[in-house]
């Protein structure tokens, strides 16, 4: 991704995503950057920031975006991605012993 603002590591959460981008008259898609932090010493926050590839982007100039959360706002977002996870994990167990395929 040339232009890239976020490091990209060995301990990136996540460094190959589908990211996509909509405006209110725009809608993007390009590889996206994931990647969740704190401080190694006396961390007060976690830190989500995500980056799309701005190869090929026609609406926006290279950024990342960052939330800073607290503790309990991180366990808040990691039980609803645990919740939204299991319904997608059901959703396609169903479809598979019903015999579709995608």
């Amino acid at each position: 991704m040339p232009d890239r603002l976020l490091k990209i590591n060995a301990y990136t959460t996540f460094d190959m995503l589908d990211g996509t981008a909509r405006g209110h008259e725009f809608e993007e898609s390009a590889f996206a950057v994931l990647n969740v932090t704190a401080p190694r010493k006396n961390p007060q926050d976690v830190t989500l920031e995500l980056e799309l590839d701005n190869t090929g982007l026609d609406h926006l100039p290279a950024h990342a975006d960052r939330v800073t959360l607290s503790a309990e706002q991180a366990r808040t977002l990691a039980a609803e991605l645990e919740k939204y996870a299991g319904r997608v994990e059901a959703a396609q167990a169903s479809a598979e012993s019903d015999g579709e395929t995608e």
